[in-house]
Formats: structure tokens, sequence, C-alpha cells
């Protein structure tokens, strides 16, 4: 049987995943930490680096936006432990300035502390995401 705090903890990791899901800017701010982390591994597509407190958030949930059209094939899966929280799943998409399709399937290893989500650390498939952001010789 999980500890309650497991429990509230994968329970705050989906309310954020909700939030998201809603562009629900506010309500997602509302469950990170003023120090919060969110690092997006990679190079060369529009989401890569580290993201750091709730202007961290705010940049990259508006890079996304704007630059990478998104659906999810399945609704993640949650499981916790104590303080850490895996997610896991799968995204299709496209990078808009290219328009090429990419499938990544991801982890999301995140923290939660006093009931907030202090750190997110992605795990994804780097090379097709990159490979989607490649312009074409002539198209830039």
């Amino acid at each position: 049987m999980k500890d309650s705090i497991t429990a509230e903890n994968v329970l705050i990791v989906k309310d954020f995943f909700e939030a998201m899901g809603s562009g629900d800017r506010d309500g997602m701010l509302a469950l990170v930490a003023e120090d919060f982390e969110w690092i997006i591994p990679g190079e060369n597509w529009p989401l890569a680096g580290r993201h750091s407190g709730h202007a961290g958030l705010a940049d990259v949930l508006k890079k996304s936006s704007e630059e990478v059209e998104m659906t999810y094939l399945v609704p993640p899966e949650f499981m916790g432990q104590k303080d850490r929280v895996m997610v896991t799943g799968i995204a299709t998409g496209k990078i808009k300035a290219t328009g090429k399709p990419f499938k990544d399937y991801w982890v999301f290893a995140i923290t939660v502390q006093d009931g907030k989500l202090t750190n997110i650390r992605e795990y994804i498939d780097t090379q097709a995401l990159a490979h989607a952001s490649e312009m074409n010789p002539g198209t830039e």
C-alpha cells in the first residue's frame, strides 16, 4: 500500500499535467515552487534547455505553444515513491518551423516537496525531436 505522502504527490503531479493539458498557466504556476527547475535535454530543437523558476516555466510554455504542435496518444502513466513521481508517455506532433513530424517516447522524473513541484527532468527522444527541427537546405 502506498503511503499517504506518495499518493498526495502523485495527485499533485496529475493536477500539474491536467493544468498543462488544458492550458491553465496559472494552475501550473500554483503547483510549482519559486525555485522550480525543468531540464529538457538535447540541442537543436526549440524546448531544449534549463528552465528555472516561474519565469522559466512561463517561457517554456510560451515557446511550446508557439513552436511545437503536440498530442498525446494515450494518457500518461504515473508512478510514485515518496517525493519522486515518474510519468511516462508518448507524444506525437510536429515542429511548426519545419512542418516535420515526430514521435517521442518520454519519461519525466519529478520531485515534489511541501506540495509543490521543485524539479522536472525529462528523458526524451532527443534525436527524433532534433531531426524534426532540422531545416532543409534552402528553406530557412
